[in-house]
């Protein structure tokens, strides 16, 4: 008597082998099916495989190429504004340029055409006292001689009462004869040793006269005008 156990044991491995059996020849079914010509020499056969279609999106790269457009035109963005900036300098620049070369032209135009001023007349000086004096006065400030009209005018009065060509033939000068002469009687050897540089050497002119006694004057007692008497 067969054990119930034992008998179930053997189905089920009989069972097993008919379903191993069946799917075995559903594969070979399949295997057939698939390559061409339906031979069955699967190994000598090369398989047909579909092509898969790729696509970023599939991938998660379509988020990565929007950044990288937006970045893309970012940067175009920028070096339009960079251009247009250093464009707009150039113009600014070239304006400035422009504007400072019309202005030095101007400027030269205007120097151009300035009228060249006349060199001023030569003071005159009328050939009398006064005039002599006066013209005496200019020559001593730019000498740095001093002197005043007064003082000038009242020494003159006392030694030649203005006489430009006054000659003193009787005193111990004259006598010497070394005479005193002109306008404040002075003796040849102190008018070349004080004669004032730029006036004539004629003892008898008024105004190298004039000032060769100041000269004299100054170095002797300060000024003319500290002079009161015979000197």
């Amino acid at each position: 008597m067969r054990s119930p156990i034992s008998g179930y044991s053997r189905l089920s491995k009989v069972h097993k082998f008919s379903a191993a059996g069946i799917a075995a020849a559903g594969i070979a079914a399949l295997t057939l099916a698939a390559v061409p010509g339906g031979s069955a020499d699967a190994e000598t056969q090369s398989i047909g495989v579909k092509p898969v279609a790729w696509s970023a999106h599939s991938f998660g790269g379509q988020e990565q190429q929007e950044q990288l457009g937006k970045q893309s035109d970012n940067a175009a963005k920028l070096a339009k504004t960079e251009a247009e900036a250093k464009k707009k300098a150039d113009a600014e620049a070239k304006a400035k340029a422009d504007k400072e070369r019309a202005e030095k032209q101007a400027a030269s135009r205007s120097e151009e055409r300035k009228p060249v001023q006349a060199a001023p007349a030569p003071k005159t000086y009328a050939n009398n006292l006064d005039g002599w004096i006066r013209e005496a006065l200019d020559v001593m400030k730019a000498k740095g001689i001093p002197g005043s009209y007064e003082g000038i005018k009242r020494n003159i009065m006392r030694e030649s009462t203005g006489n430009p060509r006054a000659i003193n033939n009787w005193d111990i000068n004259a006598i010497n004869g070394v005479p005193s002469k002109g306008l404040l009687q002075v003796i040849d050897p102190t008018f070349k040793a004080y004669h004032v540089e730029g006036t004539s050497w004629d003892i008898y002119d008024p105004v190298a006269n004039i000032t060769a006694a100041c000269n004299y004057a100054a170095d002797k007692y300060g000024s003319m005008d500290n002079v009161n008497s015979a000197y």
